[in-house]
C-alpha cells in the first residue's frame, strides 16, 4: 500500500471544519445580538430611573421647603402655653378620676385592728402620672404596721411601699409614714 499523495493538490475534508466554524460564528452573532439588546434595555431603564430619581428630588426639595416655612411660622409661645394649659387639663382629669371612697374602702379592708390612719396625702407625680400617696398611721405594735403594708401590697393596687420615718410616740404607740404608689401603671 502506498501512503504518499501524488496528486498535485491533495484532497482535505474540511466540511467538519466549516460546520464547527459556522456553528461558532451563529453562536458568537447570537450572543452578540443578546448583549446588544440587554445594553439598550439597561439603558432605557437608567434612563427612566434617573427621571424618577429626578423628580423625586424636586418633591423631596418642595416638600423641604414647605416644612421649613411651617416651622418658621410655628409660635413656640403659644405651644409653651398650650402645653401648659393641656398638662393642667390632665391634672384635673386625674384628680377627677381618683376616688376617696375607693381609696379608703381598699384601707378599711387591709387595716388590721390595731392601726389607725391619721392622715393621707395624695399628689400627682409629674413622671408617671400616677398618685404618691403619703399615709401617716398609729399603730400599737410596730409588727401591725409591717402587716398592714403587706395587706396593702397584697390587693396589688399599691406599688413601691415603703415605711419611712417610723418611730416610737411617748404613749407607747409606733408611728409611721407610709409612702406608695396608687393606681394600675399607665
Amino acid at each position: 500500500m502506498i501512503r504518499t499523495n501524488l496528486s498535485t493538490r491533495p484532497f482535505y475534508n474540511d466540511r467538519a471544519v466549516r460546520t464547527w466554524i459556522a456553528m461558532l460564528t451563529v453562536i458568537v452573532v447570537a450572543a452578540t445580538v443578546f448583549n446588544i439588546s440587554r445594553v439598550l434595555h439597561y439603558s432605557q431603564n437608567e434612563t427612566q430611573l434617573a427621571l424618577q430619581a429626578s423628580h423625586d428630588e424636586q418633591d423631596a426639595a418642595s416638600l423641604r421647603a414647605a416644612a421649613a416655612k411651617e416651622r418658621a411660622s410655628v409660635d413656640i409661645k403659644q405651644i409653651t402655653a398650650e402645653s401648659a394649659r393641656a398638662r393642667e387639663a390632665n391634672d384635673l382629669i386625674d384628680r377627677r378620676t381618683f376616688s376617696w371612697t375607693e381609696l379608703f374602702n381598699r384601707f378599711e379592708a387591709t387595716l388590721p385592728a390595731d392601726v389607725r390612719i391619721t392622715t393621707v396625702r395624695p399628689r400627682l407625680d409629674e413622671k408617671d402620672r400616677r398618685i404618691q400617696l403619703s399615709v401617716s398611721v398609729v399603730a400599737r405594735q410596730y409588727e401591725d404596721i409591717d402587716k398592714f403594708v403587706e395587706n396593702l401590697e397584697g390587693t396589688g393596687a399599691f406599688q413601691r411601699l415603703l415605711a419611712a420615718e417610723t418611730r416610737a410616740s411617748e404613749n407607747g404607740d409606733w408611728e409611721s409614714t407610709i409612702t406608695m404608689k396608687y393606681g394600675a401603671k399607665p
